[in-house]
């Protein structure tokens, strides 16, 4: 039978049904064919009434309220895990070792508090903020994160439009699916770009190069991968890289048909910033090898005086947790100390980023940026309060790019411009300069800086 709703219906409340464009089903633009696909079976199993009831009121022009369906960040990731394959999944969410560090930062963001101050009267929280001599509409952006196009099919150019939109800065990994020069046309003015730096220097400057003609006005040095981490979650999975198409992957991938179409018109996804760098002596090397034959993961002092001296932009080394480090780093020239634990990605007996955050304040009068855990405005709040300039999201991007396409994008930057507001409204702030003090809500502090 037919139902009178949009196409758009099914992938947006059914995480099993594809992406299909409406005259692949040779159906008018306003209505789908109810049980004609085998995924519709599982429909049925699930609740066929409740998508018959929802499918009758949704129509073909209607837009739905994401704010009602997806009020929280919590609902993104839920139907992200839905809508992308297991091993895709482990590879997104995934820590390492037990993942205590992972937990650590939640768990030590939800221990600070703010006293709220009333009457105050009515006024509209100011959400602007200036970072590197440039104001910003939002206090947050969005991390890289290498290979960005496994997670959900163009993922780094759709998460570079968003950003561009909102007026909010993107970072670009070294180790993306797409190169500096396929983002060139959708960057906006916040273009930032995160160098895991090779050992060839020509290389080094040949890099440096193309994301500055680019766009690209931030250069982000990540200093914390000193060596690849486990990430047993990740091998358990079955994720190889480039990712091979075992049986057991390839059930994972037939449950997840919008995904795989999506991989299907972009092709598997590959480090495309290196494959310039290709030569004879790397022609025959695995992906793994590849990386490892070009770049130089532990970088030292030497090597961030090299980047000083070779970027004229702003430039922020990702990955500082000590504050002797960061005084360090403000006698080398750089703008900008990002603390971070690579989201618990790299070493599980590291402290949370929240609790590193306020020695690294006291350490250095460096913009700071911060990232790790963040799942809210309020967190955003909690992190500005500690010390930092500006916090960044990487995971939370994702989460909601798998979950809705790039929608779901700017509907997480509404989400949070709208936490923040809220949150700032209980509190009495006007603006990001005037946060109460950070407070603890349990025995075991993360204490402000003196």
């Amino acid at each position: 039978m037919f139902l009178g709703c949009s196409p758009q219906f099914f992938p947006t409340h059914l995480p099993f049904w594809p992406e299909i464009p409406p005259g692949v089903w040779g159906l008018a633009p306003n209505v789908v064919l109810f049980g004609g696909w085998p995924p519709m079976l599982s429909c049925l199993r699930a609740g066929p009434q409740l998508a018959l009831d929802k499918c009758l009121i949704l129509r073909a022009n209607a837009s739905m309220d994401l704010h009602a369906t997806y009020p929280a960040l919590s609902d993104l990731r839920r139907r992200a895990q839905r809508r992308i394959p297991k091993f895709v999944w482990e590879y997104l969410d995934s820590g390492t070792g037990d993942e205590a560090t992972k937990a650590r930062n939640r768990s030590d963001l939800d221990q600070i508090g703010m006293m709220p101050a009333v009457l105050g009267g009515e006024f509209t929280p100011d959400l602007s903020t200036s970072l590197f001599g440039q104001t910003l509409p939002l206090p947050f952006g969005f991390s890289p994160i290498g290979m960005s196009g496994l997670i959900w099919p163009d993922a780094e150019g759709h998460l570079a439009r968003a950003a561009a939109k909102a007026g909010i800065p993107y970072s670009l990994s070294t180790v993306a699916t797409q190169s500096p020069e396929d983002l060139a046309p959708h960057l906006g003015d916040h273009g930032w770009f995160q160098m895991y730096p090779p050992r060839d220097p020509e290389i080094r400057k040949d890099m440096l190069e193309r994301a500055k003609t680019a766009g690209f006005n931030t250069l982000i040095l990540t200093v914390d991968v000193p060596v690849a981490s486990r990430r047993e979650r990740q091998v358990r999975s079955g994720l190889t890289n480039p990712p091979r198409l075992t049986p057991r992957l390839m059930a994972q991938v037939a449950m997840r048909p919008a995904w795989a179409m999506g991989m299907v018109r972009r092709g598997m996804p590959h480090m495309r910033m290196l494959d310039k760098y290709t030569s004879d002596a790397t022609a025959n090397l695995s992906p793994t090898a590849h990386v490892g034959y070009l770049l130089r993961t532990a970088p030292d002092w030497d090597y961030v005086k090299w980047l000083r001296d070779h970027w004229d932009g702003p430039f922020v080394i990702k990955g500082v947790l000590r504050p002797e480090d960061a005084a360090q780093l403000q006698t080398l020239g750089v703008d900008g100390i990002w603390v971070s634990n690579h989201a618990g990605r790299q070493f599980d007996g590291a402290p949370s980023s929240i609790a590193a955050l306020p020695g690294i304040r006291a350490a250095t009068n460096l913009p700071v940026i911060f990232d790790s855990g963040v799942e809210s405005g309020l967190d955003i709040l909690r992190a500005l309060a500690l010390g930092a300039d500006y916090v960044m999201l990487g995971r939370a991007a994702h989460f909601a790019l798998a979950a809705l396409g790039p929608k779901g994008v700017d509907h997480l930057i509404d989400l949070l411009s709208k936490d923040l507001s809220a949150n700032m409204g209980q509190l009495g702030a006007t603006d990001l300069k005037n946060l109460p003090a950070p407070m603890a809500l349990t025995e075991n502090p993360v204490k402000p800086a003196p």
